[in-house]
């Protein structure tokens, strides 16, 4: 009896992760590659002192600028909402 043959369906699935594989590794390299400034424009102040409603609102359109515009990956994405959240008072 021989052996059974791969299905087409597996190797569609085996080029697919080899190919998204291959993609992120790129994105990885090419931002380690890139010597930008990614906090330029997003200096939160030093110190507990409290940020403006449109201060804030600014940080947050930027931070999402560059979410989008894949300057920063999601884990930076979400550490900076985090803290930009902390500094929301609530009255």
């Amino acid at each position: 009896m021989g052996a059974s043959r791969t299905s087409f369906a597996k190797l569609q699935r085996d080029r697919a992760k080899k190919a998204k594989a291959a993609a992120k590794r790129e994105r990885r390299l090419d931002k380690d590659e890139v010597e930008t400034d990614l906090d330029e424009g997003f200096d939160l102040p030093e110190g507990e002192e409290e940020l403006s409603a449109d201060e804030l609102l600014k940080l947050v359109e930027q931070l999402h600028a560059d979410f989008e515009a894949k300057r920063i990956d999601f884990e930076e994405f979400e550490e900076r909402k985090t803290e930009l959240f902390a500094r929301i008072s609530v009255d």
